[in-house]
């Protein structure tokens, strides 16, 4: 099964995968990528262009190869802004899309406390192209749980 969990950044997608995923599964996880493929010191949230660029490329190819195993394992992909043409193509995948949004004020005030300001943009997109996601289901993560 495919599991394509979406929403704004700060909002706890991580950590709704640890919480569902087993040691088997396979996360596909941008921020997980980019860390993986920078060196010592990097920020968590690492939004250097060429790192973004590098590690973008590496989650293509793990799409790719994690599609060719869904009869066997569970994948997990975090996609914060799906467009129509890859909706289009985990709905051919019959993939379970996942929405989770604890509220646009609790997000907005992680990504202050621990973000770039940046992402406050993507939020904003977020929450606006909500109509996009028909048929999400909804998870709002806890506020009180201190891991997003």
């Amino acid at each position: 099964m495919l599991y394509v969990v979406t929403g704004p950044p700060a909002a706890g997608k991580s950590s709704w995968i640890q919480a569902h995923a087993t040691a088997r599964d396979i996360v596909i996880d941008l921020d997980l990528i980019t860390r993986a493929l920078t060196g010592p010191g990097a920020p968590g949230w690492n939004h250097d262009p060429i790192a973004q660029r590098v590690a973008q490329k590496a989650r293509y190819a793990a799409i790719a190869e994690a599609e060719q195993h869904l009869d066997k394992v569970d994948v997990y992909l975090i996609h914060t802004l799906p467009k129509a043409k890859a909706l289009a193509k985990y709905k051919r995948l019959k993939a379970r899309i996942v929405a989770v949004d604890p509220g646009q004020d609790v997000v907005m005030a992680r990504i202050e406390a621990m973000r770039s300001p940046e992402m406050k943009r993507v939020a904003s997109l977020w929450y606006r192209q909500q109509h996009t996601l028909k048929g999400a289901s909804r998870s709002a993560m806890p506020q009180s749980t201190g891991r997003w």
